[in-house]
């Protein structure tokens, strides 16, 4: 009998826990699309940390990419080195979740410039 109390006490300890995990709040992620013109356009000089950070992760691969190879033309470097492309895009994550207010290209920015030091 006490290993099924025991057997209860866990079943019902862990059905709390699932409940109060069901009733937190979770942040939704919100989809690229949500930032688009009316022609489908991303202003990519205007999207902020926080849009970033609150999007899905295919989302943010493909901004990170974009702005990757905005950079990298500007520089007139033709070459990707993905793994510092990828090491980068999750430094800039990390940079935006601390700093949401900021826009993409000033965290970019920052990090370029600490990149050189």
């Amino acid at each position: 009998m006490k290993v099924r109390a025991m057997k209860l006490g866990n079943h019902l300890s862990l059905a709390l826990v699932a409940g109060a995990l069901m009733l937190s709040p979770a942040k939704a992620q919100t989809p690229l699309t949500a930032y688009t013109d009316a022609n489908g356009f991303i202003d990519v000089q205007a999207l902020t940390c926080a849009q970033l950070a609150g999007t899905y992760q295919e989302d943010a691969d493909m901004l990170a990419a974009w702005y990757s190879g905005w950079y990298n033309g500007l520089a007139k470097k033709h070459f990707a080195h993905i793994t510092r492309a990828k090491s980068g895009e999750h430094q800039l994550i990390l940079y935006c979740k601390a700093h949401p207010g900021v826009k993409i290209i000033e965290a970019i920015d920052v990090l370029m410039k600490d990149e050189g030091k």
